[in-house]
């Protein structure tokens, strides 16, 4: 399997891994995505025990408005993650 391929089986079981503990195992409720963010995120993310954090967070996430973050708004959480470490290791030189 290449690194791509691992790559992406992670961000996979990761949101299963916590999709479904409070309902629809394919969506994540905003309790289900606070605890992702705290325990596999780390950094400034994983402490987020700020209210408000978390509801923006969710909130900019749930592009349906349904209540739930589903895997295609959740990529977007990575996507955005991603792009931001790219600047910061490509300006970091």
């Amino acid at each position: 399997m290449s690194q791509i391929q691992q790559a992406m089986v992670l961000l996979i079981d990761c949101f299963q891994k916590y999709a479904g503990k409070e309902g629809d195992k394919n969506t994540l409720s905003k309790g289900e995505l606070k605890e992702l963010l705290q325990h596999e995120l780390g950094g400034p993310l994983g402490k987020a025990n700020d209210k408000a954090a978390i509801d923006r967070i969710f909130k900019d996430l749930d592009i349906n408005k349904d209540n739930s973050v589903d895997f295609r708004e959740y990529v977007n959480l990575v996507a955005c993650l991603t792009q931001l470490c790219f600047e910061y290791f490509t300006t970091a030189k």
